[in-house]
């Protein structure tokens, strides 16, 4: 036998003696993969890339899982794959993008298009922005829109189905920059250059109630500490203060809480060992969500999501403490917990991305799997999250589901109205109204088809859909 089999092996006999001996071994309690594991054509990008990632997002209508990846089977040119329940197939061709891809992001328009963001080295590493119209992949505006080589680029979407991109552009010493397209053209949102100077890691996302865009980045001008900015309507303004972290970050991700708005970011904190951290700003300042390096040790690519219904932060990280594997955290209100078995992968993982199933709940991680030659691998979490769960004491009974017109909800055990409200798959508020005990019912006719939450002050939390 030979000493990768072995340790693989001693691995295995641990974990299973450690789950007996705290009568805590559940095998239907893990983490398991998603189709086959290194379902992809080739590697995904660079081994260690500083960038390169399987990005993982949920279709808002269908709920299937979809990845996109620069594909090292392909000539290194974009790739998008979804998983139809039994395999993952290609949307679109394999490497559908004109050249070489890099600095990859994905994400879903509001109506359901598959986007993606790049690097794009056949047009002198400027920024483009394709889109899946259905049948084919196109280009959203002009490919190359950028001034000069980008790095680092992240996509999002506005409440309003506005894409937007931000990225270090080397025409502004690889400064932040935003832009937008406004149906014709990409435009600057704001200046161009927002930072003080050289950024990287940048993510972007939207607020769910201002409905402002934010960015944060490791900030050379501030010794590579965390710094967030929003957009006002005329100008890019700190969130807090420039260079809030302790030191130095790398593979920094932003989220919002879906309830009360504020904006968290982890990252891998090199003041303490490059563990991972969690930050979020309460309206004064930035303070740290538990203890800061939480990981223990190393922790990269860091990628931050909040369960769609427990509303916990959620971070998933290639962990050097388990081995480079996969490790997924959860933060109960007092302490960051495993999320399963830290490091639950096969073997070294890069590139890891987090995202929640809209209809189940479950948390879905996606890799480049260095057991299976770099190819891309997703897992999911089938176990319980029983403290992660909602209370639904009140709501008993919530239907039909998927919904047409009328959602019907039934409620007991309550001596006075609860507050609802009807919550799209971005966090926004689309419908609120007052429960009785009893039967109720909400008008959900006008909702366009996606996955909603219907969310009470009493802590309830139900998945529906609109068809």
């Amino acid at each position: 036998m030979n000493e990768k089999k072995l340790q693989k092996m001693k691995k295995v006999i641990i974990s299973v003696v450690c789950a007996l001996a705290f009568g805590t071994l559940q095998l239907a309690a893990q983490w398991v993969n998603v189709g086959s594991a290194g379902f992809s054509e080739g590697q995904i990008g660079e081994t260690q890339g500083p960038s390169e990632r399987v990005s993982v997002a949920f279709h808002p209508t269908s709920g299937e899982p979809y990845v996109a990846y620069k594909d090292g089977g392909n000539s290194d040119k974009a790739t998008v794959m979804k998983f139809n329940g039994t395999d993952w197939i290609n949307v679109g061709s394999a490497g559908f993008s004109a050249g070489e891809v890099g600095h990859t992001s994905f994400a879903f328009s509001p109506s359901g298009e598959p986007y993606i963001a790049y690097a794009d080295y056949g047009n002198s590493g400027k920024a483009t922005v394709m889109k899946f119209n259905g049948t084919s992949w196109v280009t959203v505006g002009s490919a190359g829109f950028s001034i000069d080589y980008v790095w680092f680029t992240s996509l999002a979407f506005s409440p309003s189905g506005e894409p937007y991109v931000a990225f270090g552009d080397l025409a502004d010493s690889y400064n932040a920059t935003v832009m937008k397209f406004n149906g014709t053209d990409w435009v600057n949102v704001g200046s161009a250059g927002i930072s003080e100077g050289t950024t990287y890691y940048t993510s972007l996302a939207f607020h769910p109630t201002s409905e402002e865009p934010y960015v944060v980045f490791s900030d050379l001008i501030n010794n590579y500490k965390a710094t967030v900015m929003r957009f006002d309507g005329t100008d890019w303004v700190n969130v807090g203060s420039a260079g809030f972290s302790e030191g130095a970050v790398g593979d920094t991700s932003l989220a919002f809480h879906p309830t009360s708005g504020e904006p968290y970011v982890a990252f891998s904190d090199w003041v303490n060992i490059e563990g991972a951290t969690v930050m979020k700003f309460n309206g004064t300042d930035w303070e740290t969500v538990g203890s800061a390096g939480f990981s223990g040790l190393t922790a990269k690519f860091t990628s931050l999501a909040f369960h769609p219904t427990s509303e916990e932060p959620y971070v998933a990280f290639s962990d050097l403490a388990h081995s480079w594997g996969a490790t997924v955290m959860r933060f109960n209100g007092a302490s960051w917990v495993n999320v399963g078995s830290a490091g639950f992968s096969a073997g070294k993982v890069w590139g890891t991305t987090l995202a929640f199933d809209p209809i189940t709940g479950k948390p879905y991680v996606a890799y480049r799997d260095q057991e299976n030659s770099n190819k891309a691998t997703v897992m999911r979490f089938d176990g319980s999250l029983s403290t992660s769960e909602v209370n639904q004491d009140n709501i008993t009974r919530v239907y039909p589901n998927p919904a047409n017109s009328v959602l019907n909800i039934e409620v007991k055990g309550i001596s006075a109205s609860l507050n609802a409200r009807i919550v799209n798959v971005l966090g926004k508020t689309v419908t609120t109204q007052k429960l009785n005990v009893g039967n109720n019912s909400i008008d959900v006719s006008a909702l366009t088809k996606g996955v909603y939450f219907l969310q009470t002050d009493k802590g309830n939390a139900v998945k529906f859909m609109k068809q």
